[in-house]
């Protein structure tokens, strides 16, 4: 989130409801990769998570939405492929490699 503050980039942390979890369950296989519905983004993230060990720290960047505009440009947004979020993890390696 600080990588992001820095950036001046838009990011928010993401719940993980575990009421959502029920949703990846499968009759075949060991997990869904998808859930119904409801809550995209979040049983995307409870998917992910299922692959992370409890003490490894982690990040899921949901981009698919802001990761191309048909609008109108504005900011740093041009018409097209915007590059959302390359500044942030551009600004977090620079923050890990101690920069």
């Amino acid at each position: 989130m600080a990588a992001a503050e820095e950036a001046g980039e838009s990011f928010w942390p993401m719940p993980l409801p575990q009421e959502l979890r029920a949703s990846l369950d499968s009759p075949i296989a060991d997990i869904a990769n998808i859930g119904d519905r409801f809550g995209g983004m979040l049983t995307a993230g409870l998917f992910l998570k299922e692959f992370v060990q409890e003490d490894q720290p982690w990040a899921h960047l949901d981009i698919a939405g802001p990761a191309f505009n048909t609008a109108a440009p504005h900011g740093y947004t041009p018409v097209g492929g915007t590059g959302v979020a390359v500044r942030t993890l551009i600004r977090l390696a620079e923050a890990s490699s101690g920069r």
